[in-house]
């Protein structure tokens, strides 16, 4: 009897994937742990292992098809089996909203949910469609005026990226506006650019301009014109940058550091004998070295924002932004804080290549208490990191430049490298951030300091 093949949930926060190969064909043998198709999450391209033997009787998605987690994508089972019936659902429920067995692991009780926003619309046939908790979460703390009528998960399920593309680039309504009911314009004239019942009123009118611009939009700019179509990590990266934006009170504080020392560190390790293994230690593994040090003083930014709770952890587990063909990454250093230094390097270079691979994997992506993104490569000096949520602090590490200083014989000429901290102001102050920010300073002006934290 032919069995469905269940795309697991390759990560807590992992709703789709997509497949980008499909290892085995129609009518091919399967055996158990062997690897039938490759995927693409939001963070790494994992393979995907048959957990049933036989022969490969049909593939419900084929490749660039995006598949939601725990719903069945490929039927295994006796060669020449008709599969005809099951084939021909793709909507089968996923296995997370089946009846728990006796043997189930009990789940934590869940949180309460905010007020739901107005329901969608039946779909056809005079079925609700359903919404995920996490859609229904983000809808109701958006404002979102009504749901779409169907989602894109199993069976029209309404899920987070839905309620996303009906929230892009559109600010909150007030109570008022959200009485009128109706489309709603992309940005208000209340406090903050809220959407007042008088923006309601307007709205119809901005509609029509605003497609009137869209449908010329072409013939304003001739020329060539390459179309890039938003999907896999790319999708993600855009949707979670979007979220870290809406659902935080991001405050970037700017100052500098005197990087002689980190010149200095860099040179000396640069040309130490090879069997140490030192020569490889790079100006980020300095900064990251300092930065897991001083976080254990400062467990204020060491923490995460969760379902109205702070947690502060006692080891730092640092992330780190890593650019890859295939969009941004940030694996993580676990245990940041007991490395040694040429501990810390290895392992930063063994995440980053694992990432430029595609063969991280969702363990090393997943977990991280502090984020550091370094753009001083690019001769960057300074910029504005965002949240990578539910984290409350992420640390922008810029170039190194000459900077005029006072000096008792006049004005000098002295190193130093920018740096940008973007804190989580639900959760942290601009006090305790400016000192971090501050310690991390001096650490980096002395690093032989931190060798001795």
């Amino acid at each position: 009897m032919a069995q469905e093949l269940v795309m697991p949930k390759l990560g807590n926060t992992v709703e789709t994937v997509v497949i980008i190969e499909w290892r085995k064909n129609v009518g091919d043998s399967v055996d158990v742990g062997e690897a039938i198709c490759e995927v693409e999450t939001d963070k790494a391209t994992v393979e995907v292992e048959a957990e049933t033997a036989g022969t490969l009787l049909a593939r419900l998605y084929e490749t660039d098809d995006e598949v939601p987690v725990l719903v069945p994508f490929a039927l295994v089972g006796d060669a020449g089996e008709d599969v005809s019936d099951l084939a021909g659902n793709k909507t089968s429920t996923p296995k997370s909203q089946e009846a728990p067995s006796s043997s189930a692991t009990p789940a934590a009780p869940a949180a309460p949910e905010p007020a739901s926003p107005a329901p969608a619309a039946p779909a056809a046939g005079g079925a609700a469609p359903g919404i995920s908790p996490r859609a229904r979460n983000l809808a109701a703390a958006s404002g979102l005026n009504g749901l779409p009528a169907a989602g894109t998960g199993p069976g029209g399920r309404i899920i987070e990226r839905d309620v996303q593309a009906a929230l892009e680039g559109r600010t909150p309504l007030t109570p008022a506006a959200r009485a009128v009911g109706g489309s709603a314009p992309h940005v208000g004239s209340g406090i903050g650019g809220r959407v007042t019942a008088a923006d309601m009123a307007a709205a119809p009118a901005a509609s029509a301009a605003s497609a009137a611009r869209r449908a010329s939009f072409p013939a304003d700019f001739p020329g060539p014109c390459e179309t890039v179509p938003v999907k896999g990590i790319r999708q993600i990266i855009a949707q979670r940058m979007h979220a870290s934006l809406q659902d935080t009170a991001q405050l970037t504080l700017n100052a500098s550091a005197n990087a002689a020392s980190l010149l200095s560190w860099r040179s000396t390790y640069k040309e130490s004998p090879e069997e140490f293994g030192l020569n490889k230690v790079s100006m980020n593994d300095l900064v990251m070295f300092a930065a897991a040090r001083l976080l254990k003083r400062h467990p204020e930014l060491n923490a995460t924002l969760t379902g109205g709770e702070i947690k502060r952890y006692g080891h730092v587990h640092m992330g780190f932004a890593v650019d890859t063909p295939k969009g941004l990454m940030v694996p993580v250093v676990r245990f940041a804080d007991t490395l040694s230094l040429s501990q810390l390097s290895e392992e930063t270079r063994r995440l980053a290549a694992a990432c430029r691979d595609g063969k991280a994997g969702p363990d090393d992506l997943s977990g991280g208490t502090f984020t550091i993104t370094n753009l001083g490569a690019f001769g960057i000096e300074n910029f504005t990191p965002v949240l990578n949520a539910p984290e409350v602090g992420i640390l922008g590490v810029g170039t190194i430049v000459n900077a005029p200083i006072e000096t008792p014989d006049g004005i000098g000429i002295e190193k130093r490298v920018g740096l940008s901290l973007t804190i989580d102001h639900q959760a942290v102050d601009g006090a305790p951030g400016a000192r971090f920010l501050k310690d991390l300073s001096a650490l980096l002006a002395n690093l032989e300091w931190a060798a001795a934290l």
